[in-house]
């Protein structure tokens, strides 16, 4: 099957470098963008299986770049290329969209489990959003990744759809944090449970239009979706 990798690299021996090694793999086609500018141009008229991003590129960096491409697609895989090696900036690229990091040294071979890994994530995502469930007051889709209440719609990124989802079919339960971590992020690492924290509070303040509904943390063990009786 094909599979179309969008990669932005400002760095030329590098960039070549990435690009001949990942299409060593059958299937995979790579567009080599330069910069942040021209990779959004090509994904704006083409939207391709993953993308992997430089963060420190001119004009546009990798960070600017994917807050422009969550505007118009929430699913894509998005991994980052880093020099950084700050907790602040693991964070702030998991908060804006970002799916993965690898830091700079890398090994190509490690570059390859890693675009193996997210594809298999995405494809598993994509089969089980297909329900629609009743929390509350609210109405919550997967397909349309939707959640409304008379109050308010919101319209869900693909993280937020798989943690919520989650939560509700362990409504009233324990929802167990490595197990989910596991299941949703690829592995039970430190930054992907702080990047699940992150996901954790803007699903409370979605829920806020409903006193009987709470997401709270059993802390060492997971959290819990608790739907209250009137």
């Amino acid at each position: 099957m094909q599979c179309t990798i969008l990669f932005a690299e400002d760095e030329p021996v590098l960039g070549k470098l990435v690009k001949e090694a990942m299409e060593r793999t059958p299937g995979y086609k790579v567009h080599w963008a330069k910069n942040g500018h021209e990779a959004l141009q090509f994904f704006n008229d083409n939207i391709p299986d993953l993308c992997i991003f430089d963060v420190m590129m001119p004009g546009m960096d990798g960070f600017t770049l994917t807050k422009e491409l969550r505007k118009k697609h929430a699913d894509i895989p998005i991994l980052f290329l880093t020099a950084r090696a700050e907790t602040a900036d693991v964070i702030k690229g998991f908060t804006i969209g970002g799916n993965d990091y690898l830091r700079k040294p890398f090994s190509l071979d490690e570059l390859e489990v890693r675009i193996i890994e997210l594809l298999k994530r995405n494809r598993r995502s994509g089969e089980s959003r297909t329900a629609s469930y009743s929390i509350g007051k609210y109405t919550f889709s997967a397909d349309t990744q939707v959640l409304r209440c008379p109050e308010a719609t919101y319209n869900l990124s693909g993280k937020e759809t798989e943690l919520l989802k989650q939560l509700v079919l362990h409504k009233n339960k324990l929802m167990e944090r490595s197990e989910t971590l596991k299941l949703l992020w690829g592995d039970d690492s430190f930054f992907n449970a702080r990047n699940m924290d992150v996901y954790i509070a803007r699903l409370r303040k979605f829920l806020v239009h409903d006193a009987r509904l709470s997401i709270v943390n059993i802390r060492g063990y997971g959290f819990k979706l608790i739907e209250r009786e009137e």
